[in-house]
């Protein structure tokens, strides 16, 4: 005797996947870093004057840590939501590509690439120059540029919603927003547009021309861990449908798949 349970209601998927283990750890550092400043706020301060990234420091303090570990510092909930939502989004299907130890070193090169452009532009004889020189940066937001012309590079025409209101192909959605950055340099109070520049800028030079082998080992393993993947999400739905439930009600239905 068997049972026959009615269908179940359709099922939506959102977002790039399961979390790959390095999004997944870089996802848990931040909060947790964020969490820790938040309950305690003399902790946040400490650690925003040791890690953040403020030029001046760097260069006559001898911190030289900063232009790393300011990527693990964030100063709101907006912004440490917006950072992680785009790294879940792009860095999962970009780890899945490359896998874990070319995702993180392309990570920390263009975010610590970032930090160095934040640096020298603070150096520079511009009206913008002294302030960046003076203040801290902080925030995963250079890497995370990197992120996204890695995506516009290897996904040129997937679209992206522009602002959350209209689809744009990746590789024009990574232009405007670099030109937006570019026009945004000597405005930069209370934004590092120079850190976001510095990550699309690093990236590109990275993955193009870089000894990092970004588009050569897309050619020697990123195609194959592509296919293994499209291979096993076809074959798990050939399983689901396999194994699907038949609807109840009569006639002889033997032959129908059971659960």
């Amino acid at each position: 005797m068997r049972r026959v349970y009615p269908r179940g209601p359709a099922q939506f998927s959102f977002g790039p996947g399961i979390m790959t283990p390095a999004v997944k750890m870089l996802i848990w550092a931040n909060v947790g870093i964020f969490v820790a400043g938040v309950v305690i706020p003399p902790l946040g301060r400490l650690l925003i004057d040791l890690f953040g990234l403020r030029p001046q420091a760097v260069l006559t303090g001898l911190r030289i840590w900063q232009p790393v570990t300011y990527l693990f510092l964030h100063g709101g909930f907006s912004h440490i939501l917006f950072n992680m939502l785009v790294l879940w989004m792009f860095g999962v299907q970009l780890e899945r590509l490359w896998g874990l130890p070319f995702f993180l070193r392309y990570y920390f090169i263009t975010g610590t690439g970032a930090g160095v452009a934040t640096i020298v532009a603070g150096l520079l004889p511009f009206a913008f120059s002294e302030p960046t020189y003076l203040a801290v940066t902080i925030g995963a937001s250079g890497a995370i540029y990197g992120l996204l012309v890695a995506f516009a590079i290897y996904y040129p025409n997937t679209p992206i919603l522009m602002f959350f209101l209209f689809p744009v192909p990746a590789k024009y959605f990574v232009m405007i927003i670099g030109a937006i950055t570019f026009l945004s340099v000597p405005r930069s109070a209370g934004v590092a547009h120079i850190a976001h520049l510095g990550g699309l800028v690093v990236g590109y030079v990275y993955l193009k021309y870089g000894g990092g082998g970004g588009l050569a080992q897309f050619g020697r393993f990123g195609v194959m861990a592509e296919i293994k993947y499209r291979y096993l999400r076809w074959k798990m739905g050939r399983l689901r449908r396999r194994f699907n439930v038949l609807p109840g009600g009569g006639g002889d239905d033997w032959n129908g798949r059971v659960h």
